[in-house]
C-alpha cells in the first residue's frame, strides 16, 4: 500500500474533469467551492478540461488523459480533484502510462461516481490509497451535513493512523439545487438506516481491505487488468471488503449484473460487501422486479456477509471511503466504520 501525504495547509490541489466538466450554470458553485478550499491554505492548480460538458465529457479522451497523466507525474501536486463524476471516465484507462506511474508519488485522487472508475483502478494496478467521497462540487464552506464536512479532514490523517465514521442520522434523495443558489447545501430529510441483508456467521463486523465505488461503471472492469480482485486479494492476507452502489441500473439490470459477477468469481474474492442505497426508484407496478427482491434473489447465497443501504454514493450523504485502507465496519447503534491506514 501507498498512501498519499495527508492533506494540509499548503497543499496544492490540481482540479481536473476527466470525466464531466462545469457547466456554465455551475460557474457561481464553483467560486463558492475554490473560495472554500483557498480559506483552508490550500493552493489549487486548474486544468485545461474542467468547463464545458460537450457530449458528456469535458474535452476529447486524449486531452483528458494527458493533462490527467500531467498531474500525476507531477510530483509538486498532493491532490487531483474532479468536480464530479460523469459517464466516460473509462475511455481514459487504456491511455493511462500505469508503468511510468510507479515512479510518480502518489497523489490523492478523490470523489465519487464516474471517479470511482479512476480511484478504483489506481489502488487496484499500483496501489495507491484513493477517496470514495463526496464529490468537490458538494464541499462549501456553509456546509452542514457532519459526513461532508468531514471530508477533508478524514484526508488529512497520517500513514499509520485511523480515522472514524458513524452512520449519518438522515438522508435525502434530493439534491442541492446549485444553479439558482450557488451556496445550497444538502438538506437531509429521511432517517438512516444501515442494516444486514445477511449477517456474518459470527460476530457483528466485516473486516478487509476496502474497494469500489460506483457499480454502474466498476462492474465492467472486473476480472480485466483495470480492476482484478483475485490478484488483489492474494496481494493482502487480510482479504478485500467490496463496496458498490447503484446509480442507474433497473432491478433487471442489476440482476444481470450481479449474474455477471457471479460467472467471473467477483464475489469469491471478497470478505464482504457493502452497498449504497439505491439511486433508482423502483415502478409501481407490482408485477415488476424491485432493487431489494433483486438483493436478496441474487446476494442473499453467496456466503458472505452482506451490509446494505449505508452512506455511499448518489443518495447522500457519503462516507469517506479510502480504497486501500484496511476497515472494520460494524452495525450497531446505527452503524460505524473504522479506518486504518497501514501497510
Amino acid at each position: 500500500m501507498k498512501y498519499p501525504a495527508p492533506l494540509k495547509k499548503g497543499s496544492t490541489i490540481a482540479i481536473t474533469a476527466f470525466s464531466t466538466g462545469i457547466a456554465t450554470e455551475h460557474e457561481a458553485r464553483y467560486q463558492c467551492v475554490l473560495a472554500y478550499f483557498k480559506s483552508q491554505g490550500f493552493n489549487i492548480v486548474e486544468g485545461e478540461c474542467l468547463r464545458g460538458q460537450q457530449k458528456h465529457v469535458s474535452a476529447p479522451a486524449q486531452q483528458r488523459a494527458d493533462e490527467l497523466m500531467s498531474f500525476l507525474l507531477n510530483d509538486d501536486i498532493d491532490a487531483i480533484v474532479p468536480p464530479w463524476g460523469g459517464e466516460l471516465a473509462m475511455e481514459l484507462l487504456p491511455l493511462l502510462d500505469f508503468d511510468a506511474l510507479t515512479k510518480a508519488k502518489p497523489k490523492w485522487v478523490l470523489g465519487f461516481s464516474d471517479v470511482s472508475t479512476i480511484t478504483a483502478v489506481l489502488f487496484s494496478k499500483l496501489g495507491w490509497a484513493s477517496a470514495h467521497c463526496s464529490n468537490l462540487m458538494d464541499l462549501t464552506n456553509n456546509a452542514t451535513e457532519s459526513l461532508t464536512t468531514g471530508t477533508l479532514a478524514c484526508l488529512s490523517t497520517p500513514y499509520g493512523e485511523h480515522f472514524s465514521q458513524s452512520a449519518s442520522a438522515k438522508h435525502t434523495r434530493s439534491w442541492p439545487n446549485i444553479a439558482e443558489d450557488p451556496e445550497a447545501v444538502l438538506e437531509p430529510e429521511i432517517p438512516t438506516q444501515w442494516r444486514w441483508l445477511v449477517k456474518p456467521e459470527k460476530g457483528n463486523t466485516i473486516e478487509g481491505r476496502l474497494i469500489g465505488g460506483c457499480w454502474d461503471t466498476l462492474f465492467h472492469l472486473f476480472a480485466t487488468d483495470y480492476l482484478d480482485l483475485d490478484n488483489l486479494s492474494r496481494q493482502y492476507p487480510e482479504g478485500l471488503v467490496l463496496f458498490l452502489e447503484n446509480v442507474e441500473m433497473s432491478p433487471v439490470d442489476l440482476a444481470r449484473t450481479i449474474l455477471n459477477m457471479k460467472f467471473r468469481g467477483v464475489f469469491s474474492c471478497i470478505n464482504g460487501l457493502l452497498l449504497g442505497r439505491c439511486a433508482v426508484v423502483d415502478s409501481d407496478n407490482e408485477d415488476d422486479l424491485t432493487y431489494y427482491e433483486v438483493l436478496e434473489r441474487h446476494l442473499a447465497g453467496l456466503g458472505i456477509p452482506v451490509m446494505i443501504d449505508l452512506d455511499i454514493g448518489h443518495v447522500p450523504p457519503n462516507l469517506t471511503l479510502i480504497n486501500g485502507a484496511l476497515a472494520t465496519v460494524e452495525l450497531h447503534d446505527g452503524g460505524r466504520i473504522h479506518q486504518q491506514l497501514i501497510a
